[in-house]
């Protein structure tokens, strides 16, 4: 029986994934500060993991647990991330510094800790929760696009890197997802920028936030990771849920001008 480790578990496409994953039969291992909120989950016979990705003791502890209990890690699907907004000019350097905390260097030493055992084993699967954002842009979101740009540049190094021990490196693009992320995002970026010079911007972009209601279940992604991590040559990047295929083929095919054009335009619908 395979082995999965998950973060970012407690809610939302962590969740879900923990669920998805222990229907498929892996033997999972649920990581999230707020265990209390899987409970859920360890009735399901899903193992639940007190582990804080800012903090080094904490990842340390977690992977010795699994490869003390299980002797191996098949799986990794780093997860854990929330979206920090506000005008670049009023986020405090030390959020910024929290937000890449949290999103890219708690995945990266996660996988410096499970790399050496997958490498011993000869095979294993890292997959890596981005978001289209990590090839979009949109204003007030500096910080947290950022995050996911280096999550996406850090996986096709990574790919390349631990191709010839036989573990492969996938990169989840989700679109709009109903979770706990959208309303984080919002409150944060009132906070941050909701009464100063730009306030109309922060209308706009939390109006249109408010469309993720309408985005896709958790499991959608969930399903797609699992997908991902059975495959017997996985794709680099899987891209889904509402409205990430669309935008992505626009990125691809539009000139900076007019994609900035596309963006702002939609804001102007809010404002």
């Amino acid at each position: 029986m395979k082995v999965a480790l998950v973060t970012g578990a407690s809610s939302g496409i962590g969740e879900a994934t923990a669920l998805a994953l222990h229907e498929a039969g892996y033997t999972v291992y649920a990581a999230a500060r707020r265990t209390q909120r899987m409970e859920g989950l360890a009735q399901r016979g899903i193992r639940v993991l007190a582990m804080d990705v800012t903090e080094d003791g904490s990842m340390v502890a977690g992977v010795e647990r699994v490869i003390a209990e299980a002797g191996r890690v098949d799986l990794l699907v780093n997860n854990a991330g929330y979206g920090s907004y506000g005008a670049f000019e009023d986020v405090p350097l030390a959020e910024g510094r929290y937000q890449f905390e949290v999103n890219v260097f708690g995945l990266a030493r996660l996988v410096q800790l499970v790399v050496p055992h997958m490498r011993a084993a000869g095979s294993g699967r890292i997959v890596n929760v981005s978001s289209v954002g990590g090839r979009i842009y949109e204003p007030l979101g500096g910080w947290y696009h950022s995050t996911k740009f280096a999550v996406e540049g850090l996986s096709d190094s990574l790919r390349l890197e631990l191709k010839p021990f036989g573990i492969d490196v996938v990169v989840i693009q989700p679109g709009a997802i109903k979770t706990e992320w959208g309303g984080i995002a919002v409150e944060n970026l009132r906070k941050t920028s909701g009464q100063g010079a730009y306030r109309d911007q922060v209308k706009a972009l939390a109006a249109l936030f408010s469309q993720t209601e309408r985005g896709s279940e958790p499991r959608v992604i969930a399903d797609v990771i699992v997908t991902a991590a059975r495959a017997r040559r996985p794709r680099t990047r899987y891209a889904a849920g509402f409205g990430a295929r669309p935008i992505l083929f626009a990125r691809r095919v539009l000139p900076d001008r007019a994609f900035d054009a596309l963006f702002l335009g939609a804001m102007r619908r809010f404002a």
